[in-house]
């Protein structure tokens, strides 16, 4: 294995290509990605960077030096056309790169909303690069009227940016609550009133009909029959995994680039990492998105491109940053059958998922002692007592130890 080539410039990438020459690769290896920039954190643009909190130095990952101290060969702004696995070679614009191994992490896309309901009206943003988010900073002045399609966490991240800009936001969620597909209802009922206590309004059970206006966007026409006037748009409906080159290739693919236990695509010199891949998980495949999968997932890739033959173990983390509330979220709440609540008073509270006896998955709002202890506990296989957890006055630390 002499070359390296590695699509996708995101956290994955870095990750990946990181842990090759910490694992004593000394061959070659070329990053490709769409962007003219490298690998930076995704999080932050939502929120920090948003504010203006966050600079662009402070955003990357790594410094553009790295790369070059790292023997690593950079081609940013370039799209790649296609992937001939026969010749084993990535066709550029007008060249070809050849590979040894290829690694596809490539992410995934934002869902937009259709061009026949005014989603390509001008003031119509979404939250995926560097680039969204520079293009629609200067909307966030004081006044202004906002409306957010879509009660995920990127919905509600850009609601708190916009409120603590003194933006007047509207939000929209086609489903009965927010944060439904993700969520319990107790963490529903939260940040409802979280946002509601800085005069975000909320419409739940209320989808989008149509944008109006133009060429650029004016006002919004909602499915309950009511209208908004609005000065610019953000869509938070979801990304899908990025797989149209993947596809084109002829690669398996099950909710994503389907891989094996170890990173391995359909194609034995073809690996994936992070958002766009799926691994086998429970007996079934699953696909996280987020920035702890595209890590370890990363790195395992890059061990195992090296011959460490280890299979992925996932361990599902998550945050999200909303005004002074910070939720971590520890495991995976599918299947969940009773929530306990561990209410500490004044905005510590952290909600523990249950199937039966066993803990799933925790919740926690400015609790971090509750998110650590929980997180420890699922990745051992241990679930604490029910009451325990319930009693806020109790000492959750002696769990680690039963």
């Amino acid at each position: 294995m002499s070359h390296v080539v590695v699509i996708g410039a995101g956290q994955a990438a870095a990750s990946l290509i990181a842990k090759l020459r910490a694992g004593g690769f000394d061959g070659r290896i070329t990053l490709v990605g769409e962007e003219p920039v490298v690998p930076y954190q995704r999080p932050p643009l939502s929120k920090a960077y948003l504010l203006g909190d966050m600079g662009l130095d402070r955003l990357y990952l790594r410094p553009e030096a790295w790369y070059g101290e790292q023997d690593v060969t950079l081609r940013l702004g370039v799209r790649v056309e296609r992937i001939d696995r026969d010749a084993k070679v990535v066709a550029l614009d007008g060249e070809t790169i050849a590979y040894d191994m290829l690694a596809l992490t490539t992410g995934s896309v934002p869902n937009r909303l259709p061009n026949a309901i005014g989603g390509a009206l001008d003031g119509v943003y979404t939250v995926r690069t560097l680039a969204d988010v520079d293009a629609m900073a200067h909307e966030f002045r004081a006044g202004a009227r906002a409306l957010i399609v879509g009660g995920g966490y990127i919905g509600l991240e850009a609601a708190a940016v916009a409120s603590k800009r003194g933006v007047t936001v509207t939000l929209v969620e086609a489903a009965e609550r927010i944060l439904q597909r993700v969520a319990a209802p107790q963490t529903s009922d939260y940040f409802r009133a979280l946002h509601g206590s800085h005069g975000v309004t909320i419409r739940e059970g209320v989808g989008l009909k149509a944008l109006t206006g133009g060429p650029r966007v004016s006002g919004a026409e909602l499915a309950d029959g009511s209208r908004l006037d609005v000065d610019f748009v953000i869509v938070g409906v979801g990304i899908r995994p990025a797989v149209a080159l993947a596809e084109a290739a002829g690669l398996a693919l099950d909710n994503g680039i389907a891989v094996d236990a170890q990173g391995r695509s359909s194609d034995p010199a073809i690996w994936a990492a992070g958002d766009c891949a799926s691994f086998p998980h429970g007996g079934g495949r699953l696909r996280l998105e987020s920035v702890g999968n595209a890590i370890d997932m990363g790195e395992l890739v890059a061990e195992n491109m090296l011959g460490a033959g280890k299979d992925y173990v996932a361990r599902p983390w998550f945050w999200s940053d909303q005004y002074d509330t910070k939720l971590q979220i520890a495991g995976l709440n599918t299947g969940w059958d009773e929530i306990v609540t561990r209410d500490s008073g004044g905005g510590v509270v952290s909600f523990w998922y249950y199937a039966g006896a066993r803990l799933l998955a925790v919740d926690a709002m400015n609790d971090s002692r509750a998110y650590m202890v929980g997180k420890r506990l699922i990745e051992a296989g241990k679930s604490p007592d029910k009451a325990v957890i319930a009693d806020a006055a109790a000492d959750l630390k002696p769990l680690l130890k039963a």
